[in-house]
């Protein structure tokens, strides 16, 4: 319980106008996007880096939890108080570009910029920082290195972690410390950077992060393959990458979703198709994206592709694009509540794993419909069911932990971009031996002994 001299303490810190105890702000600071619960004890918005390391000396002197947050918009529950105590808020103060070197191609920013701000402050610029996860207009940068995220232009420009450069971070202690650095390659000391990237602030608060930028493409274009079955649109996808091609993004809705999406939105898709893929290709001059396009549509049509579209323009492209990005609110039609997970496998493996999902749904007599990355392999497996039955959501965890357990046999992941946090904390032992799960306990030790830097989270 935190006392109200230790809220004196941290006004002393920070100011009265940045410590919040009262009702509606702990409210608003208990849930993100899983819209689980938990109440914190006091809401703290530090202003600068030495704040951060004020409060953590404080916190860690007399035991207080301590939870980093962004924009809340996470999937795994991993902003979320589940032990209480402080709320570490990032949005109010800490949201500043503090430099983009053109020259070198890289922006310094603090952690509560939002991700498409960014990308529109580099583009301006003609610079390109790709990562995008679904939640880009208002998820932070913070957050994004804290879960590593991806987004639907991974499949050609990879994820958050290939664009840390460096940051630095408040350990538990105080300490600031810097990790990485500005330049492109640099083997000195550990890779504490790497480390910190998708720790889910368990291990530091981040307080500055230093991101790579490339030359923008000055080409795009945007393609949909439909085919009669998933299983084929899933071979096309890895056949065609081996064949030559290198699209920006390779985004797939199975038979259920594009069923939805007609049903509730009366998108124009065939009501026959059983798989579809939408994606971009770009370039610096339209011979690579003509090549692109013609790779991809020779592999869809080899792959059994009943049609091959290219966007005329921007508007036909954003037509393309709105089964796809419509694609999580339509599947509601087949519950009332979705244990919604992103499991990731190699894409050779994704014909394989589909089916093997979709009969453990008819195991446990459940509608998964699936849609995601497939162009890096990530799966969102969508397990719907009736939440007022009685025993449904327990059997919706079952099913969830066989669905694990079958990616993790194939040589996949739990999680390919949400992260773990509480939700998939108790599967951790699905996919790491204990061994190796002593280790992450050490490193939280080493980082935090008093575990008050977001304690429960991956089961640390």
């Amino acid at each position: 319980m935190i006392e109200q001299k230790h809220i004196h303490a941290l006004e002393a810190i920070v100011g009265k106008e940045n410590v919040y105890s009262d009702k509606a702000h702990l409210l608003a600071y208990s849930y993100d996007a899983t819209r689980t619960r938990y109440m914190p004890e006091a809401v703290v918005f530090p202003r600068h880096e030495q704040d951060i390391s004020d409060i953590l000396i404080y916190c860690n002197t007399h035991l207080i939890v301590i939870t980093p947050r962004g924009a809340g918009s996470g999937f795994t529950g991993g902003a979320l108080p589940a032990n209480g105590g402080i709320v570490l808020a990032m949005e109010k103060h800490m949201n500043k570009i503090l430099e983009i070197d053109t020259q070198n191609m890289v922006a310094v920013v603090q952690p509560a910029v939002i991700n498409k701000d960014l990308q529109r402050h580099v583009e301006a610029l003609g610079l390109f920082y790709p990562p995008d996860p679904a939640s880009e207009e208002y998820s932070t940068l913070g957050g994004n290195v804290s879960e590593n995220a991806g987004g639907m232009r991974a499949a050609k420009y990879g994820i958050t972690k290939d664009y840390v450069m460096a940051l630095r971070a408040v350990r538990a202690n105080g300490d600031i410390i810097r990790a990485g650095k500005r330049t492109i390659k640099d083997v000195a000391g550990y890779n504490i950077a790497g480390t910190l990237i998708a720790s889910e602030g368990t291990l530091a608060v981040l307080s500055e992060l230093t991101l790579k930028l490339i030359p923008k493409p000055r080409f795009k274009k945007t393609y949909m393959g439909i085919f009669p079955s998933v299983e084929e649109a899933m071979n096309a996808v890895f056949k065609s990458l081996s064949a030559g091609a290198n699209p920006v993004a390779m985004e797939f809705l199975d038979k259920l979703v594009i069923k939805a999406l007609i049903e509730k939105l009366g998108v124009d898709l065939p009501s026959d198709a059983g798989g579809v893929l939408v994606g971009d290709v770009d370039g610096n001059v339209t011979e690579e994206i003509e090549f692109q396009l013609q790779t991809l549509e020779k592999s869809f049509k080899e792959n059994g592709a009943v049609e091959f579209k290219v966007a005329k323009d921007e508007k036909e492209a954003s037509q393309l694009w709105y089964a796809r990005r419509n694609a999580s609110q339509s599947i509601t039609i087949y519950g009332n509540k979705k244990l919604n997970e992103d499991i990731s496998v190699p894409r050779s493996k994704l014909p394989i794993a589909l089916n093997k999902i979709y009969e453990i749904g008819e195991k446990y007599n459940f509608t998964i419909p699936c849609f995601g990355h497939a162009g890096d392999g990530n799966i969102h497996v969508n397990v719907m069911l009736d939440a007022t039955k009685e025993g449904e959501l327990e059997r919706g965890h079952h099913a969830i932990e066989e669905i694990f357990q079958l990616v993790v046999d194939m040589g996949g992941t739990l999680s390919g971009e949400h992260g773990i946090g509480l939700s998939k904390a108790p599967f951790m032992h699905i996919a790491f031996n204990e061994q190796e799960l002593n280790l992450f306990r050490d490193l939280k030790k080493a980082f935090d002994p008093n575990n008050i830097l977001n304690p429960a989270k991956m089961s640390l």
